[in-house]
């Protein structure tokens, strides 16, 4: 059993930041050690802006968005076009394609993909709501944009089934060779959608 070396309260701030995602026992002390020697201009500011998250952001009642508002900014946005929206899995997804700017449409946010090993079924998911969003008549196409795995392509072939039947377009990311990328050093599995994905010149 180690011994522990600093006080309870530090102790404890480790054991948090050990929690946070990529961020494991050793990386945790590094980074505690780094807020403690800069308190004043990092630990202090770091917990303030924590205690502000903490009070103030909420989960998106609409599109299941992380915001300070709810609805979020992104829902009340009058220029965004409301006939399409984004299907996501996680809000990382949300914002990973905000930053490219790629589409100024509406989005929708999962919270996972449908995995019966890990006992994730529809209703663990926010599909019923992405239903009733769709069956408004505004909206003329939903474009799935989940993770190319097994459970990312189940839950789209679910989704599909689910939007059956109303007037609107499912579509979805084009998988295959990324931009810049060797084909040499592609798995197979990209190669062959690829393949299947490709385009007129």
């Amino acid at each position: 059993m180690s011994k522990s070396v600093a006080g309870p309260e530090i102790e404890k701030l480790i054991q948090l930041l050990a929690k946070v995602p990529g961020l494991g026992p050793r990386s945790a002390r590094r980074a505690a050690l780094h807020l403690i020697k800069k308190k004043d201009q990092l630990l202090g500011p770091l917990a303030d802006a924590m205690r502000e998250a903490y009070d103030h952001v909420g989960v998106c009642s609409v599109c299941g968005n992380v915001d300070t508002s709810d609805p979020c900014t992104i829902c009340t946005d009058a220029r965004r076009d409301r006939s399409v929206i984004v299907v996501v899995e996680d809000v990382a997804d949300l914002w990973a394609l905000e930053r490219a700017g790629a589409l100024n449409a509406l989005y929708h946010v999962l919270g996972g993909t449908l995995s019966p090993l890990d006992g994730v079924g529809p209703d663990d998911l926010n599909i019923k709501s992405l239903v009733e969003r769709a069956s408004n008549g505004d909206v003329k196409e939903i474009i799935i944009a989940v993770n190319a795995t097994v459970e990312g392509q189940t839950t789209a072939h679910y989704i599909t089934d689910q939007l059956e039947g109303l007037d609107l377009s499912v579509t979805r990311l084009a998988h295959g060779v990324p931009v810049g990328g060797e084909l040499d050093y592609l798995d197979e599995g990209t190669l062959s959608a690829a393949m299947r994905a490709r385009t007129r010149l």
